[in-house]
């Protein structure tokens, strides 16, 4: 091309009815570089993206040559190696299912805005009926501890935790312990943890919150005071039974 073009500016410099003319080597070159570099020379070069993505294509093809030349069998044996990493991952995919981060429990169970236990039945159900399961299961353990705030079962305290809340109430509620822990993992789940609930899961929870309502709790006082008959009567037959000897 350059050649072509330094003849192409001799054949220019010279006349017909004149001898050619020895241009030096230089000024030919730089002629030549500023005639290749017009536009018309260049309309139909690759664009940026299209030469970036054969650069790109090009180092896929090296690095698979050369990992082929590694591998066992070739190219085949590469294939096969690359379909075995897939059938495992995916293998592991469908055993262990989609990672969830780990439950945080250093969360609030409630909002700034405080609310009765009615008002979060009342947003449980109107999610319930929307199928929104993981709003149901949040808003009907919020109404389980409000309720236990409203029959003075639990101190009102801003920034408890579902687990804590859980923890507290089954000392007034022993019965209800291991009902009070599943739902709050249930709870801390939902909101923090990733996970789907269920309709099966809020019906769980709904049902802890009506038999909630109709336990009596068992209280301290309740309890010394039972203590305390029982020795006074253990007492009293130890008195008579000393003076029938």
């Amino acid at each position: 091309m350059l050649r072509a073009v330094d003849t192409s500016v001799l054949s220019l410099a010279r006349s017909d009815n004149e001898p050619p003319l020895t241009i030096p080597r230089d000024p030919a070159r730089e002629a030549a570089r500023r005639e290749l570099s017009k536009r018309m020379y260049h309309e139909n070069d690759p664009s940026w993206f299209q030469r970036a993505l054969n650069a790109f294509w090009d180092w896929v093809g090296k690095l698979f040559d050369a990992a082929s030349s590694a591998t066992p069998g070739g190219a085949l044996g590469l294939v096969v190696v690359i379909a075995a990493i897939v059938l495992v991952v995916g293998a592991l995919w469908w055993r262990l299912g989609t990672p969830h981060r780990g439950p945080v429990s250093s969360a609030a169970l409630f909002d700034d805005r405080p609310r009765s236990a009615a008002d979060h039945r009342a947003a449980a159900e109107a999610h319930a009926v929307q199928g929104h399961w993981n709003q149901a299961v949040q808003e009907r353990m919020r109404a389980i501890v409000r309720s236990l705030e409203e029959r003075a079962l639990l101190d009102v305290r801003p920034g408890r935790t579902a687990d804590e809340a859980a923890a507290e109430a089954g000392r007034a509620l022993p019965s209800h312990t291991d009902r009070l822990g599943s739902a709050a993992r249930a709870f801390d789940d939902v909101t923090y943890g990733g996970r789907a609930a269920t309709e099966q899961s809020y019906d769980r929870i709904a049902e802890l919150d009506r038999d909630l309502e109709r336990t009596k709790p068992v209280l301290a006082n309740s309890t010394s005071g039972t203590k305390s008959t029982d020795s006074s009567r253990t007492a009293d037959r130890n008195a008579r039974r000393g003076a029938a000897e």
